[in-house]
C-alpha cells in the first residue's frame, strides 16, 4: 500500500488533502484510481487508512476510512551525528538510518573529513538528503519524516548533544565489550540517545577527548574495524533491538 505524509492542517474530520509533487506522483506515475487505498501519516503520531475520492486541479482528495495512533516510532529519540563521508555514502547512511528508527541525522564536519562543501553546495546536499529521508520514511512506514539538519561543526554538534540524555561514541581504539554491553543495557525507553560516528579517517584523539569531557561514553563495536557507513547503522540496529517495544 502506498504511504504519504501530510501536515495536520491538511486533515479534517472526514477527508485528507494531498498537495504538491505527491499529487503528480499519485495521478500520473502510480496512476492511482478512485477507490484505491492509501496510508497517510500526519507527522503528529496519527495514521489514516484512506481511499482516493478524487482529483482536483492541484490536489488529491482522500476519504478517511480509519484513523489510529502510529506504532512505528521508538519511544527513544535517536540522533545520528555523522562525520561527513566521501562521495554519495551519506545518501546510503540517511536511507538506512531512517529505516532503523533514527529521529534526526546531523551531518558533522570533523577534522579528518575529506569533503569540503561551500554554503551553496551544502544546502543542495541537505535538500537531497532530506528528500531521501522522506522516501525512506514512506518505505519503512514511519509516522514522521526524520530531519537531516544543516551541516554542523564539531563544536556545534557537541553543544547540541548536551541536550540529550546519553551520548555514545563508537571508537575503533575503545576496549571493553562487557562495559559497552552494560552501557547499552542501562539505556531506558524514552531516553534520548546521540551517536557520534567519525568519517573515513576516523576521529582525531582530541575529538574523542572533547566528547568524553562533554559527557559522551566511548564504546566498542567489536574487534573488527567498520567503515563509516557501517558503524552508525550497526549501533542503530543494536539500539533499535534494545529499545523496541
Amino acid at each position: 500500500m502506498q504511504h504519504f505524509f501530510v501536515t495536520p492542517d491538511m486533515v479534517n474530520d472526514t477527508e485528507i488533502y494531498i498537495e504538491g509533487q505527491d499529487v503528480n506522483h499519485m495521478k500520473n506515475v502510480l496512476r492511482m484510481k478512485i477507490g484505491e487505498l492509501v496510508e497517510i501519516s500526519d507527522g503528529n503520531n496519527l495514521k489514516y487508512l484512506c481511499e482516493v475520492a478524487g482529483y482536483e486541479s492541484d490536489r488529491a482528495v482522500l476519504k478517511i476510512i480509519e484513523r489510529k495512533e502510529a506504532d512505528t516510532e521508538l519511544k527513544s529519540r535517536l540522533y545520528l551525528f555523522q562525520g561527513l563521508p566521501k562521495n554519495d555514502k551519506m545518501e546510503l547512511i540517511v536511507q538506512k538510518a531512517v529505516e532503523l528508527g533514527a529521529y534526526e541525522i546531523i551531518p558533522v564536519a570533523m577534522k579528518r573529513c575529506v569533503v569540503k562543501l561551500d554554503a551553496k553546495k551544502a544546502a543542495k546536499k541537505v535538500e537531497r538528503w532530506n528528500s531521501i529521508s522522506e522516501s525512506a520514511a514512506k518505505q519503512a512506514g514511519r509516522s514522521i519524516i526524520p530531519e537531516v539538519t544543516e551541516i554542523m561543526s564539531y563544536e556545534q554538534a557537541l553543544e547540541k548533544a548536551k541536550e540529550l540524555d546519553i551520548v555514545l561514541v563508537p571508537y575503533e581504539l575503545a576496549e571493553g565489550m562487557e562495559e559497552t554491553k552494560e552501557i547499552i543495557a542501562k539505556i531506558q525507553r524514552g531516553q534520548s540517545v546521540g551517536i557520534f560516528i567519525g568519517p573515513e579517517g576516523g576521529f582525531e584523539r582530541e575529538e574523542i577527548d572533547r566528547a568524553i569531557e562533554s559527557g559522551a561514553s566511548p564504546v566498542t563495536l567489536g574487534r573488527r574495524i567498520l567503515r563509516t557507513e557501517t558503524a552508525g547503522l550497526t549501533i542503530l540496529s543494536v539500539l533499535m533491538f534494545h529499545l523496541e517495544e
